[in-house]
Order: structure tokens, then sequence, then C-alpha cells
């Protein structure tokens, strides 16, 4: 069985043993070793504790042997000259054997320090990011929440900006979030489609699961000039950024601007937990999103619903023109009934896809089971109605034929739902023209 300090040979932090009576070193641990530059206590045992330890010829004048006592530690700190570290030490007395030894244990105090130090910024991240999401989630819109928590970390950690920049199906970076400080220009207009080779060598700190962190924007002139041709021109001479992550997949990047080179490192740790939640907040702005484009959708068509033409009503400059054609595709009911509701849905996607074509940039809305609405801001009538002879021979080309029924108005002033109303009119007589010409 070996001796009781042996006990604390895989400890980090040093350990010795001696002789208290001849001074001779009968044990280091590999800690020790190390810090002593040794490659096997075998090089030193029976040495000196003085010599090996302290490079003195004599025992040290410091020398706690009378302090100390079976069963007790005695506590100091002591600067090592060799070592160039302020210990914090830790004797005892050991008896083994009828023997009586000398036992220190060491902890290097600038670790202790650190340590402390790092304890302390957990506090303070912690503290941060409770408060931030906090206010971020008392927001019910998810793009409030992420606007307030951008402004939350813009002002708690001293930066010009905060953002989010997001890939886009074009692998290109679109910034879709900014925060800016007092006096600080707006950057997010002019940051769409951003080269990806703008960032690699940021997406290549995220894939080591590391932040990306400049602290002098000029260091990176001849590795990165393109990176730097981005940033140079908005004044940016330090950043740090962070992933963002959907799954395990990285969608995009947030990071801040400028802030105090103090605490780059501080805000480098900061990001990196806040990303989780900024990811978080965009699943449920997408979520919402998506939603909201059921509600307002119509799902086989892609065109707007009758909720989405509501709010369009709603919307509209009175100041506007405003032309209203009501639609309605004939023969519907005849090709569910014969060929089923499969080939009546294509011949509505028929239908919306001629409408898309012929009215393009305008307002297009499947507001029945066969019915269309197509609203035209601010076209002559003239335009309108050249418009739909377009739409004439589109329809008669994709076999997808309605009757149609066109009111047009100087400005929107009038009641809508008349302007419908008359406009349904005028689609039925089309409709009985059309029967009557086929009989």
């Amino acid at each position: 069985m070996g001796k009781i300090w042996e006990f604390y040979e895989k400890l980090n932090e040093i350990v010795y043993v001696c002789d208290i009576d001849t001074y001779e070193l009968e044990y280091m641990n590999r800690k020790a070793c190390e810090m002593y530059g040794l490659s096997s206590f075998d090089e030193v045992k029976g040495k000196k504790c003085y010599e090996v330890l302290q490079n003195e010829t004599a025992p040290c004048k410091f020398c706690t042997n009378k302090c100390l006592k079976e069963g007790c530690f005695y506590e100091w700190q002591h600067f090592n000259t060799e070592l160039e570290k302020t210990l914090s030490v830790k004797d005892t007395l050991v008896v083994e054997d009828g023997k009586r030894y000398h036992m220190e244990l060491a902890f290097d105090m600038a670790i202790q320090e650190e340590q402390k130090k790092i304890v302390q910024e957990y506090i303070s991240n912690e503290s941060m990011v409770n408060e931030g999401l906090r206010i971020a989630l008392a927001e019910a819109n998810p793009v409030r929440s992420i606007e307030v928590l951008l402004a939350y970390l813009g002002t708690h950690l001293r930066s010009e900006r905060v953002y989010i920049f997001e890939e886009n199906s074009e692998r290109t970076l679109d910034n879709t979030f900014e925060w800016c400080g007092d006096g600080i220009l707006p950057q997010k207009d002019i940051l769409q489609k951003v080269p990806f080779e703008v960032a690699s060598l940021w997406y290549e700190s995220f894939r080591r699961n590391e932040s990306f962190i400049i602290k002098d924007v000029e260091a990176i002139r001849e590795e990165t000039p393109l990176a730097y041709e981005y940033l140079y021109p908005q004044g940016i001479h330090s950043l740090v950024v962070s992933p963002i992550y959907e799954e395990d997949r990285i969608i995009g990047f947030y990071g801040v601007d400028n802030p105090p080179k103090e605490l780059l490192d501080h805000i480098s740790t900061l990001l990196w937990i806040v990303g989780y939640f900024i990811s978080g907040l965009l699943k449920r702005r997408a979520l919402i999103k998506r939603l909201e484009e059921m509600s307002m959708q119509d799902q086989l068509t892609k065109l707007g619903n009758r909720h989405a033409m509501i709010e369009c009503q709603n919307n509209w400059n009175r100041d506007e023109s405003i032309g209203m054609l009501y639609c309605d595709v004939m023969g519907l009911k005849r090709i569910n009934d014969e060929y089923g509701h499969q080939e009546g849905d294509h011949l509505l996607l028929r239908a919306s896809h001629c409408l898309k074509r012929s009215f393009h940039g305008q307002q297009l809305f499947r507001i029945g089971g066969d019915e269309f609405l197509v609203l035209c801001r601010g076209l002559t009538e003239e335009e309108i109605r050249n418009r739909i002879q377009k739409l004439k021979k589109d329809m008669k080309a994709s076999e997808a034929m309605m009757a149609l029924g066109l009111v047009w108005e100087p400005n929107a002033d009038r009641d809508f739902e008349e302007m419908m109303a008359e406009a349904d009119g005028l689609m039925y007589q089309d409709k009985r023209a059309y029967y009557e010409g086929k009989q």
C-alpha cells in the first residue's frame, strides 16, 4: 500500500512531501514535477526541499515546520521566486512509520483569480441574459421581441450597432434586424444579398464552435480584403459575431460593432449563450408568419383569400383610382362532376395563372369556390381593358375560360360592396352572353 500523499498524484495543484527533520524530498506529484520542469520525481528524490523548490543553500527563513500540527492545516501565501508565482499554501504534519513529514499543497493564486473572474463573468452574463430575455419575451410579437433584445444588448454592451444576418435561398446574406446607437447611421437597407464570401472567415470559427472577434479591422485588410471593403466604409473598427443555429445547421449570425475593446471576450461568451434564444425567436417569427399567410392565402392558388381582400379594402388609398374585375371560372361544376375534383383544381390553377400573368403587380384574390377578384390600383380604365384583352387570349390558350365584369372609378370613395355587386352583375351578363353564343 502506498503513502497517504500518493492520493494527490493527479491533483491539478502542487503537492510535495519532505522529511521534517532532514528536509529530504520524499514525494512530488505530477503537477509539481511539471511546474519545476522535471520528467519524473526520481530526478530529485532525496535532495533537500529548499534546494529544489527555492534554489536555496540552507533551510528557508520562512519555513513553517515549527507551525505544523498533525490533523491541522497551516495556511499562508508566498511568492515563489523559482516559479515566479504567488502561491496560496496549505501545510500539515503527517506521521508515517514513525517518521514526521511536512506535506504542502500549493495553489496558483493567478489561476484562482482567473477562476473567480470567470465565475463573476458567468454571474454577470446570466443576469444580463435573464433581464434581456425578460423584457424581450414580454412582447407578444416575435419581431418586436427580437428588436427589444437587440436594443437591450446594444445599450448594455455599449456598442454602436447590433444586428442579425440570415442566409437566404440564393446563398447570400440579408441583414434582417438592426439596432443603432445614437448618431449611428443604419446600414440594414444596403446590406442585403451580401456575398457569402464576406463572412467566410467567420463561418470557419463558427464550425469550431467559436465566436469570431475582430479587435482591429485593419488586421484583416490583407487577409480578407472583401470583408474589409464591407466593414471599413461602415466605420467598423472592431466586432464580435456569433452563429445562429436551426437544429445543427448554421442559418446566419448576429453580432455587435465597436464595443469597448476590454469587453470583446466577455461579449463573445454572452453572444454564444443568447444565440440559442434568438434562434427560438426566429423560429417563432417564421411560424407566426406562416400562420398569417395561411389565414390570408388561398391554399390552392396561393392568391389572397377573402380575409386578405377585406384587409386590402380597409387600407385602400382613397385618392387612387380603383379597377375591380370580378371573374367566374366557367364549367367548374361540370368538370368536378364528370372528371373529379382533382381536375377541377387543375382548372382553377390554370385560371389563376392566367390572372397572374395578365395582372402581374396587381392584387389578386380567390373569394369563392370558382370566383376571383382583381383589384387594380392607379391604372386607367383603358390600361385595365388592354390587360383584359391579353387575359382573354391567355384564357383561351390555357382552356380556362372565365366570365368577366369590370367596374372602374377615378378614386376609391365609392362604397366597396356596392362596386363588387355591380362588377358581379356585369360578370353574370358576360357569362350569359358566353353560353348564349355557344348555343
